[in-house]
Order: C-alpha cells, then structure tokens, then sequence
C-alpha cells in the first residue's frame, strides 16, 4: 500500500484492523465508525489485480463478504457466524490504487440469520453491491 494512501486513511480517522489467515493476504482492512455506523476501507494494489489489470472480483467479493459479516457481528453481539449466501452485482471495474469503502447495514435479523447489504464504492461511485445471510452459530466448529 502506497505511503499516500495509508496517510489519507489515517487523517480521516481510519484505524488497521488485526487480522488472520486469508484476510491478512488480502489486507490490511481499515475501519471506523461514522455516526453509529460501520466503514470499512481496502486500499488496492498490485496484488490485487486480475489479468486486465484491474481489481479481481474475488478481491471485491471477499471485502464485501468479510464487512457485511463484522457488522452483523458487531450488531448481534454473537462471536461467531457462517455465511450462507451472498449475491454480488459488478457494477463498475475497480483500479489498482483506488480505496475501495463498504458501509454495511443490517437489513433484518432473526434468531438464527442475519440479511445484511452493502454497497462498495469508489469516491462515491458504486463498483459493487452485495446482499449476504449470515447463520449464527453456537460455537467456532
């Protein structure tokens, strides 16, 4: 990630979010909270990018996946969750450099699912809209 990049994410009051396996590759996640409510940032780069040159939809889905699935977290409160579905639309290519954001909201929320969205964009512009279910489940096995 580019000094810039992590300097502007720092200076609107983004925050490295620790993380493991896959998602340490694919990092680092940014996060904040703005009114109440969840964001979270990818800064792109070259280990990003599929054979066009531009972002990989693997990339863009696991990053809406991951969010929509720490916010139903944060919200419900329960540590640990599955996704069970989640429908991506490409709505635009993303560029190596861009700051990809996702601000996730809870659309429903039973006993035992979760139904999240939400959108990733670009300066404002949409790239990808996702709809996700999320089982809440006992235990980590």
């Amino acid at each position: 990630m580019t000094s810039k990049a992590t300097a502007k994410l720092k200076s609107d009051g983004w925050t490295i979010l620790e993380t493991t396996g896959f998602m340490h590759l694919v990092g680092p996640l940014w996060e904040r909270k703005v009114g109440g409510q969840y964001e979270f940032a990818l800064a792109t780069e070259d280990k990003h990018h599929n054979r066009r040159g531009m972002v990989q939809g693997g990339v863009m889905m696991t990053f809406a996946d991951r969010t929509c699935g720490m916010t139903a977290r944060y919200v419900s409160g329960k540590e640990y969750m599955a996704t069970v579905q989640l429908d991506t639309h490409f709505v635009e290519a993303g560029k190596i450099g861009d700051i990809l954001i996702s601000r996730p909201r809870v659309v429903r929320s039973t006993r035992s699912l979760i139904f999240m969205s939400t959108e990733v964009t670009v300066d404002d512009r949409c790239i990808v809209m996702a709809n996700g279910v999320f089982k809440i489940l006992k235990g980590p096995a």
